[in-house]
């Protein structure tokens, strides 16, 4: 079967790694209908770690890139919920935290590496809501936690 948009994906010369495991009581994603709800993921992949406070221990420039290994980590989870990108039918909404310190106020601007990854391979299915916040922590100390709720086939 021909995964198109996880053609795009590689074309853009990223892949996506392999799948997370949680790392608590929960797991990856619930299906309610045509909507995954995606639990909240890391900028883990493999050795990579993007941790500590922005823009303090981690610059913009690293939590924005932070937010991009996060969308590929969650899109690793959908495929493997749903066989294939090519049935997302929407990206329906993108909640991200950054570990940030009291005085930032760009968690927009880090976030936009997610929205923008995602509009770059979906087109119009990449468009979504989102909610942008600074958080005081964050789990191992990452820089940026991403959730989103997307409609499938």
């Amino acid at each position: 079967m021909s995964d198109n948009t996880l053609a795009k994906i590689e074309s853009l010369g990223l892949k996506l790694p392999v799948v997370p495991a949680p790392i608590a009581a929960y797991v990856n994603y619930v299906r309610s209908g045509n909507l995954l709800f995606l639990s909240g993921g890391l900028p883990i992949d493999g050795d990579v770690k993007i941790l500590g406070k922005v823009p303090s221990a981690c610059s913009v420039e690293q939590a924005l890139e932070a937010s991009r290994i996060i969308i590929l980590n969650r899109l690793a989870v959908i495929k493997e919920a749903i066989g294939s990108l090519d049935n997302v039918k929407q990206i329906v909404a993108l909640n991200g935290f950054v570990n940030s310190d009291p005085d930032f106020y760009g968690h927009p601007a880090v976030i936009n590496g997610a929205s923008e990854l995602l509009l770059e391979i979906f087109g119009e299915r990449g468009k979504h809501s989102r909610t942008a916040l600074g958080a005081a922590a964050l789990p191992l100390n990452v820089s940026v936690e991403i959730n989103l709720v997307v409609e499938v086939a």
